[in-house]
């Protein structure tokens, strides 16, 4: 089974590029990000066309999160739990073929510090208790998505450009490790060290010609899926393309 995870940087602006790079992965699910769609407004038939389901949690404008799936979809739940007030939609979940699949677009956070990376360090601690949520039920999943961390130095071409950005600042690698550390793996961190792996690309000064790139979309696998894991890849040519997104997909491979 491969699942993805692509922030396509709004639906309607970069659906070519989403159909084509469906037909070449054929991942067998894929969580998208930053849709910027009202529900209604989501172009499921050409998607559905291709043998997708389709369950959408949009947001006029801004962030939405979409789950698509060869496979049928079970007990479809939209919002991370926590917070009634929050409205922003940035989280849905779905169990397909008894993996629970949390398709996730975490906070920005920036300016920091200040309200936004409030909202951010507040909607990582939710995140965290429904980790331990699924985690006690022993129900296989993973949380895929764009994360807006920056785990490791490692893990940007210049880390001292982003010091005091609240995808870097210490207190938010501090509640990524946190969630990490309740018993979780990073996908791509277990199947590769290799260096200049990131997933976003600045649209302005050049980012992508000179690699100056950041890991910021990750794949967490509870231990059940961690034991399978086969693979983990980053489709990075797709940022190459006609009117690419600045995120590209990461997908897993785990062997059912």
């Amino acid at each position: 089974m491969i699942v993805a995870s692509f922030n396509i940087n709004g639906i309607k602006a970069r659906l070519p590029a989403l159909l084509d790079w469906l037909k070449e992965a054929e991942p067998d699910i894929a969580c998208l990000q930053e849709i910027k769609s009202v529900d209604e407004g989501f172009p499921r038939q050409e998607i559905e066309d291709l043998g997708y389901n389709v369950e959408t949690h949009g947001q006029k404008g801004f962030n939405g999160v979409a789950i698509l799936s060869k496979r049928p979809m079970e007990d479809v739940t939209k919002g991370l739990p926590g917070d009634d007030s929050d409205e922003q939609a940035r989280y849905i979940e779905a169990t397909i073929e008894g993996i629970r699949i949390c398709g996730l677009y975490l906070p920005n956070g920036n300016p920091a510090p200040g309200p936004k990376h409030d909202y951010k360090l507040a909607w990582m601690k939710r995140l965290q208790a429904r980790a331990e949520e699924l985690l006690a039920s022993e129900q296989p999943f993973l949380m895929a998505g764009d994360y807006n961390i920056i785990p490791q130095a490692e893990d940007a071409a210049r880390p001292d450009a982003w010091r005091d950005d609240a995808l870097f600042r210490l207190d938010s690698r501090e509640a990524w490790r946190n969630i990490v550390h309740l018993g979780l793996t990073d996908a791509l961190r277990a199947t590769t060290h290799a260096p200049e792996t990131y997933t976003f690309w600045d649209y302005q000064a050049g980012a992508r010609q000179k690699n100056d790139g950041i890991r910021i979309d990750h794949v967490l696998l509870s231990p059940q899926l961690a034991d399978r894991l086969a693979a983990c890849e980053i489709d990075a040519h797709v940022r190459d393309r006609e009117k690419p997104s600045d995120h590209v997909p990461i997908k897993v491979t785990l062997e059912l």
